[in-house]
């Protein structure tokens, strides 16, 4: 079933002067920003996710830059305190040797991880655009899905604070005993650090909840099940995954802060607790929040590649239960991690499990492929995205393979091959995939167009920048160059200089994209509301929408991607009759 709008729900009916929910109000600047700050609006709240985790990717961003200009040499280049402690009030007596190395990457992985990668999609995207594919006027709890935005806002100045004084050592997984005792920064810092994790945890469940029950109570009249956007299923998938794994990594930090502050064996084996206890729990939420990073990265993945080819998803169904599969499997696979520290019949047992998780994604990467072939594919900056994500996703998943066999991850496990792995995975995945989201929705948020070659440089310098910063790895990685560490031998130097060059190549493309959107804000064109032709409801709102997405209720009669049914087969995209009137000289094409 797709959308079919009277003209009232296209926007070509005289109701423009309602505004969107851009418009100011009357009052002042004063005035706008308490709207602002006390709106239920979900599309405001996208917005102000949008622009704070900008922020934190921004952060998180400059301390990567700042790990691999300290690994350009051998020797020490920042971590001496001289540029680092200037920074950041590091160079005392508490921060000599190499310590600000390790302080700058677990600022940069906690940050990224907690604050940036595990809300990022379902935050931004997920708030703007779930009640809009759903024909909702909003999701099912507005007042608490500004309570999940305050929540994320606490723990981000908690993560923050920690970084003032002598910052955090621990790495961002925080084991002990290392962070229960053992680490040379203050206590509080951990705390504060361990604390922002916790705080950011009830955001992300809370954001989950109400998305379960917006999807299952707020679907329009005639969206069954099966006629739901797959980005749908995949946030659907992802919101049981919060729901369900998140209060055990909240207990577990919980536990580790009682610890610290208190000095009660739980994890500490000097106190009597056992550190690989704190593994266990840590891992058992930590690989299920692997897919909370990657499952709405495809369900993003899914609706660029259905739009900008203008062909039905092949195998719906199947990518619809395999986001269900992968989501199920993830529960069970968390000790892969932890090979080094358990015996032969548990480590054998849970590689085993581990190659279960390849099938349902390669279900998906298989359909994606399928849906492609002979496609009528627009080469949009959202598609050059979502090839991209085809490729850097494969190779993470593929790269993996070693890492769940016992035998090769005994030689891989703390090296580089896993730094690049995960990246592969996270970023070449999930951050891949929500640039590309950005750029696919950026009409329909903002109302406005950006430049489409800026954009695709944009994206070629970020897909260079990438594959040459983490590629490099893979070889450091087999080679024996161990992850987190500042120094190393001499053979190395070539290749870490290599991917030092590819980090700045990667910088630069962001900025490029940056100043792209930013220009778009400034001068760019009025989006029509359906620039690529898309078939889901959120096309057929205003562009930007307005403050309670539809001029009326929208009426469904067939599905998301029944192209077949509106463009001629095999013809040129460029030649492709829109489903609404754009108005003039708005054409994208």
């Amino acid at each position: 079933m797709t959308t079919i709008n009277t003209p009232h729900d296209s926007g070509h009916d005289g109701h423009h002067d309602e505004g969107s929910y851009l418009t100011p109000v009357e009052g002042g600047l004063v005035t706008n920003i308490i709207r602002w700050a006390t709106t239920i609006d979900h599309k405001k709240l996208g917005m102000m996710y949008l622009v704070a985790v900008l922020i934190m990717f921004f952060l998180g961003g400059m301390m990567a830059m700042a790990v691999r200009a300290e690994l350009w040499s051998p020797t020490r280049v920042l971590a001496d305190g001289t540029v680092t402690g200037q920074l950041f009030q590091w160079g005392d007596g508490a921060a000599q040797g190499y310590e600000n190395f390790n302080r700058i990457f677990t600022i940069h992985g906690a940050v990224m991880v907690f604050l940036v990668i595990i809300p990022g999609i379902p935050a931004v995207l997920g708030n703007f655009l779930l009640p809009l594919m759903l024909g909702a006027k909003d999701v099912a709890f507005p007042r608490l899905n500004l309570l999940s935005w305050y929540i994320y806002c606490l723990g981000a100045l908690f993560a923050v604070a920690s970084l003032i004084g002598s910052g955090v050592d621990t790495g961002w997984t925080f084991y002990t005993p290392y962070s229960s005792s053992h680490a040379s920064n203050e206590y509080g810092n951990v705390v504060l650090m361990t604390s922002a994790a916790f705080i950011l945890g009830f955001s992300s469940i809370l954001t989950g909840l109400n998305f379960i029950v917006t999807i299952h109570k707020l679907r329009c009249p005639g969206m069954g099940w099966f006629d739901m956007p797959l980005f749908i299923w995949a946030m659907y998938a992802t919101s049981i995954i919060q729901v369900l794994a998140t209060p055990v990594i909240g207990i577990t930090l919980a536990l580790l802060i009682y610890e610290r502050l208190l000095h009660v064996g739980i994890f500490d084996p000097s106190l009597g607790g056992d550190p690989v206890l704190f593994q266990h729990f840590f891992w058992f939420y930590s690989h299920p929040v692997v897919y909370v990073m990657i499952l709405p990265g495809m369900g993003v993945v899914t609706e660029i590649i259905a739009v900008h080819a203008r062909k039905p998803v092949f195998g719906y169904r199947a990518i619809a239960f395999a986001s269900l599969g992968i989501a199920g499997v993830s529960f069970l696979v968390w000790a892969h991690h932890m090979f080094a520290s358990m015996g032969e019949l548990a480590s054998a047992i849970f590689s085993a499990l581990t190659f279960f998780v390849a099938i349902p994604t390669a279900v998906k990467v298989f359909n994606w492929i399928a849906t492609l072939y002979k496609g009528s594919i627009a080469f949009t900056t959202p598609m050059f995205y979502a090839l991209a994500f085809l490729f850097l996703f494969s190779i993470g998943g593929l790269t993996g393979l070693p890492l769940a066999t016992l035998a090769t991850d005994m030689h891989l496990h703390d090296s580089y091959f896993i730094v690049a792995h995960f990246h592969y995975t996270m970023m070449g995945g999930t951050i891949i995939a929500a640039i590309g989201g950005l750029h696919h929705w950026w009409p329909k948020m903002t109302g406005k167009m950006y430049n489409e070659r800026v954009g695709i440089l944009g994206c070629l310098l970020v897909f260079v920048g990438f594959n040459v910063t983490f590629f490099t790895q893979f070889f450091l990685g087999t080679q024996g160059m161990p992850r987190r560490y500042a120094s190393y031998i001499d053979e190395f130097q070539l290749l870490h200089q290599i991917s030092t060059v590819g980090s700045f190549i990667l910088a630069t493309g962001m900025f490029v994209h940056a100043a792209n959107f930013i220009h778009s804000l400034i001068a760019g064109a009025k989006a029509p509301p359906n620039p690529w032709g898309g078939l889901s409801l959120e096309w057929n709102t205003d562009s930007p929408p307005i403050e309670h997405n539809f001029h009326h209720e929208p009426l469904l009669t067939h599905g998301p991607y029944d192209y077949e049914d509106v463009y001629p087969p095999h013809c040129d995209p460029a030649d492709y009759p829109l489903p609404e009137p754009l108005p003039e000289g708005n054409s994208t094409h």
